[in-house]
């Protein structure tokens, strides 16, 4: 057992000195950023990167609930709006890359629905989801 002890300490041994003995690696030489930017300087956010558009205004913007399976499901949402005072129109066709049936809240009510009320929808109806996107090209059911 010694001599099993005494080896593999000799070949720890050799395996340091040989390990010392490699040349280290040299770094490789980048060129500046500069060189290939060229007249763009600096770092631009993805919304800026769209070119010759203005940021949308907040008006722009609305608030979409649903991503339900049937319609029946998406007509008791409708109703519960309803009932809280907030108005809400049906969404024909898909929106972006959502599924499901989904409903557009009008731009005035927006402010009635908070996080704590979205949370208590998405507990009474299973899987329902909101999303935030640009009114423009979404086809109502109105």
């Amino acid at each position: 057992m010694r001599w099993l002890f005494l080896l593999l300490l000799v070949l720890n041994g050799v395996y340091y000195v040989w390990s010392q003995q490699e040349a280290p690696l040299k770094a490789k030489e980048v060129a500046p950023l500069s060189l290939y930017k060229g007249s763009q300087q600096g770092i631009h956010l993805l919304s800026e990167s769209r070119q010759g558009k203005r940021p949308p205004e907040r008006g722009e913007e609305c608030l979409y609930v649903g991503g339900l399976s049937t319609q029946e499901q998406l007509e008791a949402l409708r109703q519960r709006l309803l009932s809280l005072d907030v108005a809400a129109k049906s969404v024909i066709g898909r929106l972006g890359d959502a599924t499901g049936l989904w409903l557009q809240i009008a731009p005035q009510s927006q402010r009635l629905l908070d996080q704590a009320l979205l949370g208590t929808l998405s507990r009474d109806f299973k899987d329902l989801k909101h999303k935030i996107m640009l009114c423009e090209g979404i086809a109502t059911g109105e």
